[in-house]
């Protein structure tokens, strides 16, 4: 396949129908994320979708689980499976380097028909929590991690999982963290995951074996909230088709593999002023500023509340477990790997805190979204962090929730970041969560079968 050009996002609709023109593109892909970060929309004829007329989605995508059952929801829209408008973003416009004919790709924004957003939208709850930090002059930065596993190709949701083979012939056995030869095992995969991603425009800062057997990361250059939530989306769907190419999956599971390290999307967040860009995490004089303390103050506080978002699944849980690279507290500590908070090293103009709690499983506009609202919360309300913590933070005890049903307890036990992330998106979110919780419990798991069938 003829490898597509970079395009430059049309900066208007006339741009847009001179680019579709000059690079004979036959279709658009109208993609919008759900709640679970599943890329949802339409696709049309590109002659079509610059004609600019309105295209719409049922408000009903909302209520739909990870599994395409749909929670039963009291509400109106609901009710009456309510049109919804897709607004294109045309800044997000990119090339679909994987389609057998010349393709884009465009985010969509999502309102009602009489221009109201919707708030239940997830790029809608980040740009809510954007708008506040613009309230206050300032503006966030972030840079996520992506990591992920390359497996066989696994039909039979009841055997676990597998490493590809490699170039060698065999399959990798993990806990060769950061070999180059590890990484070369898998390099047509890696390479036409660099080909995707310089056609789509998306920067990757740099790619490692990460601990797992074929566990890989790709780290990104930091930026713009919004934007990232919105790269990270594309980069989860870029991964999956160059794995398909090369005959294997791509999986962000949270904990895909027993025994070997679950998938993190850590996220690095600092604030800048928004006239001069100096980080306000920082004084004059390079030293931590009280607002540093603050957002710490502020993530110690609510994200034990807002780990529903950041651990959506029963199986994000495997995951925060003692003893293999996650975090199972909120205790904060200079470049301690171990602490739920992390704060590298780094000059005064980027002290940052790593968010060490999101699984990959994770949807980045709602990492984000509840990531940065905690801080906030912190610095608007004045909280102080603790002490900084010193040692091994596994050792200490728990801090997180334990599962997704003690997620939602705490999520429920602070209205103040609800209110933040909009009411509206909580109400369908949470109640979604426990038809998803619900769901899982009507499984008999191997486990089972095997302990108690002749035990009990």
């Amino acid at each position: 396949m003829e490898q597509p050009e970079i395009v430059t996002a049309p900066n208007s609709p006339e741009a847009l129908k001179k680019l579709v023109v000059s690079r004979r593109i036959d279709e658009v892909e109208c993609t919008i994320a759900d709640i679970h970060g599943v890329a949802r929309g339409k696709l049309m004829p590109a002659s079509k979708f610059v004609a600019m007329n309105p295209t719409f989605l049922p408000y009903s995508i909302f209520f739909q689980s990870i599994t395409g059952d749909y929670l039963e929801y009291d509400s109106e829209d609901y009710m009456t499976e309510v049109d919804i408008q897709l607004v294109p973003d045309l800044t997000t416009v990119r090339t679909l380097p994987w389609a057998r004919s010349p393709s884009l790709m465009v985010i969509h924004d999502l309102q009602y028909q009489d221009g109201r957003p919707v708030e239940s939208g997830p790029r809608s709850v980040l740009r809510r929590v954007l708008k506040l930090y613009e309230e206050q002059n300032w503006k966030p930065v972030v840079a996520p991690e992506i990591e992920f596993y390359l497996t066989e190709r696994n039909t039979d949701p009841d055997l676990p999982l597998k490493p590809p083979i490699g170039r060698s012939g065999r399959q990798s056995v993990g806990r060769q963290s950061f070999s180059m030869m590890a990484i070369d095992e898998y390099e047509p995969i890696i390479e036409d995951i660099y080909k995707f991603a310089e056609v789509m425009g998306l920067e990757i800062d740099t790619l490692i074996q990460e601990g797992g057997p074929a566990q890989l990361e790709v780290n990104m250059a930091h930026g713009d909230p919004l934007e990232l939530a919105d790269e990270v989306f594309v980069f989860k769907r870029l991964i999956r088709e160059a794995a398909i190419r090369h005959d294997c999956y791509a999986t962000f599971m949270a904990k895909p593999m027993k025994n070997h390290p679950g998938s993190a999307m850590h996220i690095h967040q600092s604030v800048v002023d928004i006239h001069n860009g100096s980080n306000i995490f920082s004084n004059e004089d390079g030293s931590p500023s009280e607002l540093f303390g603050y957002f710490i103050g502020g993530q110690q506080k609510y994200l034990g509340a807002s780990t529903c978002l950041l651990a959506p699944y029963v199986n994000s849980y495997r995951r925060l477990m003692p003893g293999d690279s996650a975090p199972i507290n909120l205790e904060w500590s200079m470049d301690n790997r171990s602490a739920g908070l992390r704060v590298p090293r780094s000059a005064p103009n980027a002290r940052r805190v790593e968010n060490r709690i999101a699984g990959m499983d994770t949807n980045p506009y709602l990492a984000l979204a509840s990531s940065l609202a905690t801080g906030y919360l912190g610095m608007v309300n004045q909280i102080p962090c603790r002490e900084e913590f010193k040692g091994d933070a596994h050792e200490e005890d728990f801090g997180l929730p334990r599962g997704l049903l003690e997620s939602l307890v705490r999520f429920d036990e602070a209205p103040e970041l609800q209110a933040i992330l909009g009411q509206e998106f909580c109400s369908i979110y949470k109640a979604l969560k426990q038809h998803e919780f619900n769901e899982y419990m009507m499984v008999v798991s191997p486990w089972e079968r095997e302990h108690l069938l002749l035990t009990v």
